[in-house]
Order: structure tokens, then sequence, then C-alpha cells
């Protein structure tokens, strides 16, 4: 027996280990970023690398805000609209078609799901042409709105908040229209309230998609006041190849957000 708790030990110690080495592999290209990002020009290219800076450069990142030619405020400005705009639409209409096809009955209501749903089976490759065409004929061609009307709603979002719909007790629902309640005052009141572990989930894989946007931008939009900080990211890329300490602050700023959200709702992510 005793032999059998070291053994158990011994393997538990070894799993920790390789996932504490995993791990460091994993961040450490995160971490070199960082604090890239507060070195000077110099010593970002020094050879052999150093991990820390010998004196912190904050001013980085006042520095790639402001330069020239790319607009990285701006960018970021765009891409916080974008974002905010696209989740709030994503978690207001999947509400919505999610409740409406969990509960209401109507003709060609599991036909239509299905294709609605079907719709996540095609591959964005061959919908740029169609959706381009769409937007020129709108006029919204290099506007913030062809990065946000287009992605208001998500077949996804629509199916996860149905089946957390579906699992709710139907006796709540029947309890409350005996009490005079209506429709839109079970979903907001009840059901709403109950999918609040959905709605998290969505609003979390939203938010990184929108945010990490960058194939669908790139093609629509051309003017550096209306890029996102994907694009910026590139042009900084671009124009400032030889700053590498000012591509690493930008690389930063646009990361950070995301890290940020990600430990946030890291438990809605896994789940």
């Amino acid at each position: 027996m005793t032999s059998y708790r070291v053994q158990q030990r011994i393997d538990r110690v070894l799993i920790y280990a390789i996932l504490i080495v995993t791990g460091f592999l994993i961040a450490f290209p995160f971490f070199y970023m960082l604090t890239s990002s507060f070195k000077t020009s110099q010593e970002v290219i020094t050879v052999p690398p150093k991990l820390l800076p010998e004196v912190w450069q904050l001013g980085n990142y006042i520095e790639v805000i402001n330069v020239p030619n790319v607009n990285l405020a701006r960018q970021l400005t765009n891409t916080v609209i974008v974002t905010a705009t696209v989740v709030v639409g994503q978690i207001l209409t999947s509400i919505l078609a999610g409740y409406a096809f969990a509960r209401l009955r109507f003709p060609g209501r599991e036909a239509l799901f299905y294709a609605y749903l079907g719709t996540l089976m095609v591959p964005f490759a061959v919908l740029i042409v169609p959706m381009y065409k769409v937007m020129q004929t709108f006029g919204w061609i290099d506007s913030l709105l062809a990065l946000t009307i287009p992605w208001l709603y998500t077949a996804y979002g629509t199916f996860l908040l149905r089946q957390f719909f579906m699992g709710l007790p139907r006796d709540l629902e029947e309890a409350a229209l005996i009490d005079g309640a209506s429709r839109w005052g079970i979903l907001f009141r009840i059901a709403v309230p109950l999918a609040k572990p959905a709605i998290a989930t969505l609003a979390t894989f939203s938010f990184l998609y929108a945010w990490n946007s960058f194939l669908w931008p790139l093609i629509v939009i051309n003017s550096p006041d209306r890029k996102v900080i994907t694009q910026g990211i590139v042009d900084l890329q671009s124009l400032y190849a030889v700053r590498v300490d000012l591509i690493m602050a930008g690389s930063v700023l646009a990361v950070l957000p995301t890290v940020i959200v990600y430990l946030f709702a890291q438990r809605y992510f896994i789940e």
C-alpha cells in the first residue's frame, strides 16, 4: 500500500513537471514580447538576446500610439466599437432566436432551424465575394458598418442558447403564464437570468472572434482611420520593420484585451 502511494506521488510530480514545462514553453513567446516592448530598438536585436531590458522604456507605448501613417490609437478605438457592437448584437439576436426555436411553435420550425444551423458548414472563403458585393450595393465599403452589420447574428450562438433554453423546466414558464406574464416577460425575467452561463460563454467567443478578425477588415477597409488593430499591426510591421521595439509594443496593445477577457472568463471559455 505504501509503495502504491509513493508511486502515485511520483506520477503526480511527473505530470505537474510536464505541465509546468509545457506551460512555460507556451507562455515564453508572450513573456518575451512583453519584455521586448520595454527595450530600446538596439536591445531588441542584440545577439545573444537578453530576456529583460537594462532600462525599461515606458515611452515605447506612447511612441507607438502616435507613430505617423498608422494611427494606432484610432484603430484601437475602432476595434473597441466594432467588438462591442458585434458582441451585444450577437447576444441579443441569439437570445431571441434561441428562445423562439426552443419554445415557440410555428410551421417549419425544425426545418428552418436546421437550415440556419447548416450555415456553419459553409466556409467563409465561399462567402467573401457575395458579401463584398452586398456591402458594395449598400455603399458600406470602407465603413465600420461593413464590420458590424454582417456579424450581428451567429448560428453558433443561436444553437448554444436554444439548447440551454430547451433544458429549462417548462413548469417555470407555465407558472409565469398563469400569473399573467407575457412571453417577453418570461424571456427577460426568467429565461435570460438563468441563461447567464451560456450568455457569458457566447460573449467570450464573440469578443475573441471580433477583436482578432483580420481577413474581412483587410478586404473591406482601406482608410487608415477606419482600420482595426489587426490591420494596424500589419501596417506597423511594413512601415517600421526596423523598429522591433515598437512592433512589440503594438502587439502587446493588440493582445492584452483578449488576455484580460480570457482570464476573467476562462471558466466559461473552458466549459
